[in-house]
């Protein structure tokens, strides 16, 4: 059969690209009519610039960054558009042995609580500091990440500042653990499987993970070249359908040895099957034989983890503002939010007849059990989906969040 549509599609190594991998490889993008060409790449830096230049024409992107693209954040400013997210949460933060000892002693326990771990590191960060030692090093994957605000977002919640009290400097996600284990950083946050890697070495312990810090919260999205969404309306809907289908398998239990196996190629991850298995199962490894389940550790599919909500665009730009990376203007305001395309999502998948949210917006942090919520179409579950400091991010009122926020 011959192919309608021929997309090149950017990833990273990166366990929550496999909405995309599996699309192109297990028939997803070809029963669309699709010829899938994934492309791999070794740093955010490298997607950013290729989505710019035109290498690629949608790339797995860290959820802020086509924000960053958008509002001229980047080296090569272009519009970049997200209709669809490609999974909740899937982050860790790890740090060195020598770091959780430290931590330990001041009422760390393994047992994952952002409250409990960020203060004994606190207390671990405030007693280097008056012993005169240097400042802990932590890495993020890139300053237009989720890890970095949600790293900052815990660390001040905590009392820590994240621009003073620590160094906070960029590493690609590959390179987590070897840069730990080398002791070139103290500490890190990235998604898996990069933190079981360092578990699995030996080197590191997982302090807390995403999906505790900002329940069932946004992490990677389809970021799509505005002026190629543009020119291609039915190349991109196909493309939606098709990541729909593949979101539905990666989700589903009985696939996991199957998908384990396919992001085990050295193509895609080149990591065992056994490092994997936490982010698939929520069953995560935390060091020295501890071993921890997470609800909703990531999610592909289910939570309507698909849908490209505003509000979540507009919390990434409410951090890009807290950490002074660009004013808060009406304009900068609109461009994040017009950034998100749930209007896009919806007239691709309508033809399904699948669940799809009424609202373009939520208010984050409301609810405190699964929630089922009324949609056009099947039912749809969302939630919980609480800040671990009980905060409340109304999308509706952005300027009262701005304000109330402290940098430590």
């Amino acid at each position: 059969m011959s192919m309608a549509h021929e997309i090149t599609a950017g990833f990273m190594p990166l366990f929550d690209s496999a909405v995309l991998v599996a699309a192109g490889e297990m028939g997803f993008a070809a029963r669309e009519g699709i010829e899938l060409k994934l492309q791999r790449e070794t740093s955010w830096a490298n997607i950013r610039d290729r989505i710019a230049i035109g290498h690629f024409d949608v790339a797995h992107m860290l959820g802020p960054m086509p924000l960053a693209c958008s509002l001229g954040l980047t080296p090569l400013a272009s519009d970049t558009i997200v209709p669809f997210s490609l999974g909740l949460g899937g982050n860790c933060i790890t740090v060195s042995n020598a770091v959780w000892d430290g931590m330990a002693a001041h009422g760390a326990v393994a047992d994952l609580d952002p409250a409990r771990a960020g203060t004994a590191l606190g207390a671990l960060v405030r007693e280097r500091a008056a012993s005169g030692r240097e400042p802990l090093r932590f890495a993020v994957v890139h300053p237009h990440s989720g890890h970095n605000y949600e790293l900052r977002y815990w660390l001040a919640a905590c009392g820590i500042d994240p621009d003073r009290d620590i160094e906070i400097v960029i590493v690609p996600p590959p390179f987590m653990a070897d840069a730990l284990s080398a002791g070139r950083i103290d500490g890190y946050c990235v998604g898996e499987p990069w933190n079981s890697a360092s578990v699995a070495a030996g080197t590191g312990r997982i302090v807390t993970v995403k999906a505790l810090l900002w329940r069932n919260s946004p992490e990677k999205v389809l970021g799509v070249r505005k002026a190629w969404a543009e020119e291609h309306p039915d190349a991109l809907a196909a493309l939606l359908r098709a990541l729909y289908h593949s979101a539905r398998w990666c989700q589903d239990p009985a696939n996991r040895g199957e998908l384990a196996a396919l992001m085990a190629r050295p193509g895609f991850l080149g990591q065992p099957e056994a490092i994997q298995m936490p982010a698939l199962t929520g069953r995560l490894q935390l060091g020295g034989g501890v071993e921890r389940s997470v609800e909703d550790f990531f999610l592909p599919f289910d939570k309507a983890a698909n849908f490209p909500w505003k509000s979540h665009a507009l919390w990434f730009y409410t951090q890009m503002v807290r950490w002074g990376q660009l004013p808060h203007t009406p304009q900068n305001l609109a461009i994040a939010r017009d950034c998100y395309r749930p209007d896009l999502y919806r007239s691709a998948l309508k033809p399904l007849g699948v669940a799809l949210p009424g609202a373009n917006a939520k208010v984050e942090g409301a609810l405190k059990v699964a929630t089922p919520v009324g949609s056009a179409g099947a039912s749809l579950v969302l939630g919980p989906d609480g800040f671990f400091d009980g905060q409340i991010f109304d999308p509706d009122r952005i300027d009262a969040y701005i304000a109330g926020q402290k940098n430590a």
